[in-house]
């Protein structure tokens, strides 16, 4: 049975402390409240849980006998741990003015943290990549802290929303996370996976600040599109041709009962060129809550909340996870292109620029294929992927078209599709 408490302190924090050349410093303990689990910390967590205690770092060995009191020790102190060199530290409990020596794991390096996963992914090139996120709802939420622990380094998340109950059924968050701004919250979720992340926080509507959406897409090497509205997927799309960088947009249609990925590479088809062809069903997208459905048109002014709930339609988080797999693989794969991995041989399978996905026979779905025996006939439960045709006239990529920002371009938008909004 393990000795109790459990503490773990963090190895990069104690490489920290030494190279600072300090013989002393206060950190935080915080503890898992009637569970007996202690996390000792050199610098305060953004956000916690939990019982707070101060912990006193020194530098050195223990130099008492051990049991003896220790007249100096203060009872504000709940932990005193000495820090012997970067890797080893030993960690006394404060009991009535007696220090009790524990057990001590440790949270491993930088170097270290993601050893498991060498081989299949190329850890340390992930480490130097940045992914630009734009929307934290079901999609955006799972898709960030999948990438977190596979090693990616680098984050800017975009969202202006917070966490509302009706998000829990298919969210990463929970109900302790309810009223944050889904920016802090997926933050804390991707640092509680890899704490070395870099993680830039954009609580604002990307429609609204155009510049500094142009300036975080300059820095990202890919940009994940997970927004409810086209308005954004438009501008997004727009300036990924203008600076040509990757771009990954992922859906849900009505209920989760099915969905589609679209990818831009640089020089190929762009997310206008793709809603522009007459086979790509705009149709039946999901309304996954009042408030969303009211900002984007899929729900008129006119329709009283009673009414509007109604048609909100949801799907399971399970219908939704094949897609943000296959959205995190395409991202995974495309951040490690070029280089000896496990993940390398999907750079021959992952060709396609839209690809297609249906969790059940339902609506548009229902004359496809049952699964047994469906031959070369469509069914559900797998994916198709699909070449796209770049538009020669594109009022996003073509090179002899000028783009106009005002009313002519919303109308040769409109004319090109009558898409709704999709979350």
């Amino acid at each position: 049975m393990e000795e109790l408490p459990i503490i773990y302190i963090d190895k990069e924090e104690l490489k920290e402390f030494c190279s600072q050349d300090l013989s002393e410093k206060e950190g935080i303990s915080y503890e898992w409240e009637k569970e007996q689990v202690v996390h000792i910390k050199l610098n305060p967590s953004l956000h916690s849980f939990g019982r707070i205690g101060k912990v006193a770092f020194q530098r050195g060995d223990f130099p008492f006998p051990y049991g003896q009191s220790v007249p100096w020790i203060k009872d504000e102190f709940s932990y005193i741990v000495y820090v012997l060199d970067e890797n080893t530290a030993r960690v006394f409990e404060v009991v009535e003015g007696r220090l009790i020596e524990k057990k001590l794991y440790y949270i491993p390096s930088k170097d270290d943290l993601y050893s498991r996963s060498k081989g299949i992914l190329e850890v340390n090139i992930l480490e130097s990549k940045r992914v630009m996120i734009v929307g934290l709802g079901s999609f955006g939420s799972q898709i960030a802290i999948e990438l977190a622990k596979a090693g990616v380094g680098s984050f800017s998340l975009f969202d202006f929303d917070r966490i509302e109950l009706h998000n829990l059924a298919r969210h990463t968050c929970t109900i302790k996370d309810l009223g944050r701004l889904k920016t802090d919250a997926i933050y804390d979720a991707i640092v509680g996976k890899n704490p070395y992340a870099h993680v830039d926080k954009f609580p604002i509507d990307i429609n609204k600040n155009i510049p500094l959406l142009n300036e975080e897409i300059s820095k990202a090497d890919i940009v994940i599109c997970a927004t409810d509205n086209n308005k954004s997927r438009f501008n997004i799309s727009e300036e990924l041709v203008k600076q040509q960088k990757l771009g990954i947009f992922g859906r849900a249609v009505t209920r989760a009962e099915g969905g589609d990925i679209f990818r831009y590479v640089p020089g190929g088809p762009c997310y206008c060129c793709l809603i522009g062809t007459e086979w790509y069903d705009t149709s039946a997208e999901e309304i996954t809550n009042i408030g969303s459905g009211r900002r984007n048109g899929q729900i008129p002014a006119y329709v009283s909340d009673e009414d509007a709930d109604a048609v909100v339609q949801v799907g399971l988080s399970s219908d939704i996870e094949p897609i943000c797999n296959l959205m995190v693989k395409l991202t995974l794969m495309e951040l490690s292109r070029g280089e000896d991995s496990g993940i390398s041989c999907l750079e021959d399978e992952l060709v396609y620029d839209y690809y297609m996905w249906a969790n059940r026979r339902e609506r548009r779905h229902v004359n496809w294929a049952p699964l047994p025996n469906a031959g070369n006939r469509p069914t559900i439960l797998r994916w198709y992927g699909a070449y796209i045709k770049k538009v020669e006239d594109c009022p996003l990529c073509s090179h002899h078209i000028v783009l106009d920002e005002g009313e002519e371009y919303e109308a040769k938008l409109g004319e090109m599709t009558d898409m709704k909004d999709v979350d």
